[in-house]
């Protein structure tokens, strides 16, 4: 049964003989309505600060349910962003992977060909060296053959000289020895030349011993205008056979 303080000030007795002092009675029951009014105050004040309490009780409790969903969202996020981040580094490392080998492999064919292509070169340049030096041994070979024919030719025509001058003593005619002299010197002197120079070596016109004989004997020749040649001893042309 609830009880308000107006209702305990309010309340009354039956009166009996020799029953309790109506003031002692009616001052108790006034305090005890204060104090009621007091108690029921304190209990109202006491329900309204459950209440509230209860209320950001229950505030927290939606804060704390939204923390936790936050944190687990956010552990599901970080767990998928740690997954993504291992598989997005290992497709990268896969990949890196995959470039380095191929650039090893171009690499390698690249330096491939450059090797090839210097091999290539080396034996093209050896090639070409060895058809120069074919062409070079045939042209010393070619050199040789028309020195050899100069010197014949040379040869041939000093003793036709040789052989003029014989003759026109033989004949006693009137003619220019001189000059058939100078000629077979020079002709000498050339054809000695040619076998003494050797090869690839210029030209000299020194003069040998038995160029120098031949001229001495061509001078006694024209000194001694009656003389003749022995067929038998032969020219000095002779000796380079």
């Amino acid at each position: 049964m609830k009880v308000t303080p107006l209702e305990i000030r309010k309340k009354s007795f039956e009166r009996v003989f020799r029953g309790f002092d109506k003031d002692e009675v009616n001052a108790f029951l006034i305090s005890l309505s204060q104090e009621w009014e007091k108690v029921m105050d304190q209990n109202k004040e006491l329900i309204i600060k459950l209440e509230s309490a209860e209320k950001e009780i229950a505030k927290l409790r939606e804060i704390e349910n939204s923390l936790f969903k936050t944190l687990k969202t956010a552990e599901d996020t970080g767990a998928n962003m740690i997954e993504q981040a291992n598989k997005t580094a290992e497709l990268h490392i896969k990949e890196t992977q995959m470039n380095v080998d191929a650039l090893m492999n171009e690499s390698e064919s690249k330096a491939n060909s450059m090797v090839e292509e210097a091999e290539s070169n080396a034996r093209e340049i050896l090639d070409e060296l060895q058809d120069e030096v074919k062409k070079i041994e045939e042209n010393y070979h070619q050199l040789q053959q028309q020195r050899d024919n100069l010197l014949r030719e040379v040869k041939n025509t000093a003793e036709g000289f040789l052989e003029q001058v014989s003759k026109a003593r033989g004949n006693h005619e009137k003619f220019s020895i001189d000059e058939i002299v100078k000629k077979a010197r020079k002709v000498t002197k050339i054809s000695y030349s040619f076998e003494a120079t050797p090869d690839n070596a210029p030209l000299k016109s020194s003069t040998s011993p038995t160029s120098k004989a031949t001229e001495e004997q061509l001078e006694n020749n024209h000194a001694l205008p009656k003389a003749e040649p022995s067929k038998e001893d032969g020219s000095f042309f002779d000796t380079l056979d």
